[in-house]
């Protein structure tokens, strides 16, 4: 088949045959051809700095010469198996290695299938039945992860507001939602509720930071109240820090999920905790009526476990995380620094590792108060930096290993258009 080098004719192919014309992931206007290192082009070869890497896997760039090599060498030797095979094996000894909370993992093949297993985990161990979330938290796709994730309308707290059709009633009765950063909010749902099997959060809530004492005060009310603290680390998980954010806030979880990074660009993602919590995966030792069924066709995948061990080789290697966040704290300066000079009212959220900006004067805790006071102020932004070659999502910026100077210059240049675009 030859192929098309016109955008607009990929993208008129793909509203033939794909729901809204796209994945569901992103916008279905662009249509990315290929990435190298830090930069990826689209179907009109038009360049860009990238800032979107996938939604956080290829924290080394594209292409990284040493995964590519890693990836190369698996190949021949098969792709898949369905069974337990040598890097897999290497890959969850080195993920126990790294995080606090794993004595042992099982694999997936993707973040939410991550997230959905550790809540029935959590409710296998404990025999209790109720799930506390925070308001916007992603958990991914399950029934019980739709449960507020971005809800329209304003609801009392802790009633549960399904964001997809068709999810039954009875899931959202047995959902606790909480607005994030809110340890008496919290601390009054376990009082009132003895039936709440976990309490799930992300660490660092999409961009929303935790607020000094919040993460360690959820682990000793998850204590005192008998309820698994699980930390959503989908994105967080060797990004933060090494051992993820576990590590950098010092807080450890009863179980945490992990993907992105650890599959080095391939599907694959993996749930850990103690052997004695990860004991339900195991009918020898806890009996049938105990036993938590888990399988997937691509678990554990050769080629994405070499992809992933390779990657986090290089992760441990001597400066990687400084010069991350030093690539980060110099982004955060260059659009702060022109948005505040143009007088521009704006909050940098997230972590140098991960961030984003909200154009409002208020400060951003939880999911009601991180908005931009102009919606159409943030979307001129985004397209504006789109035109200037800078590519990322419309609410998060990942910076990357693989910049480079003229990355830095590029993007720099591309905020002082956006600057002039929104102030116009």
């Amino acid at each position: 088949m030859n192929r098309l080098h016109s955008q607009d004719e990929w993208i008129a192919r793909a509203r033939e045959v794909l729901p809204a014309g796209g994945f569901g992931n992103f916008e279905s206007g662009i249509v990315i051809a290929r990435g190298d290192g830090s930069r990826v082009w689209d179907e009109n070869g038009n360049e860009y700095v990238d800032y979107l890497i996938g939604s956080g896997p290829m924290l080394l760039g594209h292409g990284h010469p040493e995964v590519m090599e890693a990836v190369l060498e698996q190949l021949p030797l098969g792709m898949t198996f369905f069974a337990n095979n040598a890097r897999g094996i290497e890959l969850a000894e080195a993920i126990v290695d790294a995080v606090p909370c794993c004595e042992q993992v099982r694999f997936v093949a993707s973040g939410g299938e991550a997230d959905m297993y550790a809540l029935r985990l959590a409710r296998a161990y404990t025999g209790k039945t109720k799930i506390l979330k925070f308001e916007g938290g992603y958990h991914g796709m399950s029934a019980e992860a739709q449960m507020s994730l971005a809800p329209t309308k304003q609801v009392n707290f802790p009633t549960a507001v399904p964001d997809s059709a068709g999810i039954p009633q009875g899931v959202a009765d047995q959902m606790l939602i909480a607005p994030y950063n809110d340890l008496e909010a919290v601390a009054s749902l376990m009082a009132e509720h003895d039936d709440i099997a976990a309490l799930i959060v992300e660490p660092l809530q999409r961009i929303i930071p935790p607020q000094p004492g919040f993460l360690q005060g959820l682990r000793d009310l998850c204590t005192k109240h008998g309820v698994l603290l699980v930390f959503d680390e989908i994105v967080t998980g060797f990004r933060l820090a090494y051992g993820g954010a576990q590590e950098r806030y010092r807080v450890t979880p009863d179980i945490c999920t992990m993907g992105k990074i650890i599959g080095g660009g391939f599907p694959l993602a993996a749930l850990g905790a103690s052997a004695e919590i990860m004991s339900h995966f195991d009918k020898s030792v806890v009996g049938p009526d105990k036993w938590l069924m888990q399988l997937g066709t691509l678990s554990g995948n050769p080629v994405a476990s070499a992809a992933g061990l390779k990657t986090m080789e290089v992760l441990r290697r001597d400066g990687q995380y400084d010069q991350l966040r030093a690539l980060g704290q110099r982004l955060q300066d260059m659009m702060s620094g022109a948005l505040t000079e143009a007088g521009v009212a704006h909050r940098i959220c997230g972590d140098t590792t991960l961030f984003d900006i909200y154009f409002t004067d208020a400060e951003c805790v939880d999911y009601r108060t991180a908005k931009h006071r102009d919606p159409k102020v943030n979307e001129a932004w985004n397209a504006a930096l789109r035109q200037a070659g800078v590519f990322k999502s419309p609410g998060k910026l990942y910076p990357s290993l693989a910049l480079t100077e003229a990355d830095m210059e590029l993007t720099e240049q591309a905020i002082a258009r956006a600057v002039a675009a929104i102030t116009a």
